[in-house]
């Protein structure tokens, strides 16, 4: 009986919200690219790298629908993004997981790369 009211809890855990924001692959690079100051999409995509302008226009977006991101029309082709006051509240989290990511994730990577090769070996024909 404990199980199912921990699985049922589970599911309306309030983590569930904050994870489906940030699990997205660019949406914590536009957040913490975006904690300094307002920025234009293209100065966001040239600060982020990698991010295709249409990925990002799709973020942007998703993030302006989570109450987020704020998008500012100056002029016609003059738009700039920044955080609201709710998404101003992400950057210390974020601070968090870079600072660990900092710390460990040689470690992680230490591990990926032990588990490829022991993968790699188990997968050779004995002989």
């Amino acid at each position: 009986m404990q199980n199912a009211a921990a699985a049922a809890s589970l599911a309306d855990c309030p983590t569930r919200l904050a994870v489906e924001i940030i699990s997205d692959k660019w949406a914590v690079l536009v957040l913490f690219g975006l904690s300094r100051k307002p920025r234009r999409h293209g100065e966001l995509v040239d600060l982020i790298g990698g991010v295709s302008r249409k990925v990002l226009t799709q973020t942007l977006r998703r993030l302006q629908r989570y109450g987020l991101v704020d998008r500012r029309a100056e002029a016609p082709r003059r738009v700039e993004y920044g955080l609201t006051d709710l998404g101003r509240t992400l950057i210390g989290p974020i601070e968090v997981l870079t600072d660990w990511a900092k710390e460990y994730g040689g470690d992680v990577a230490d591990f990926q790369e032990a588990a490829e090769a022991a993968a790699s070996a188990r997968a050779r024909p004995a002989g």
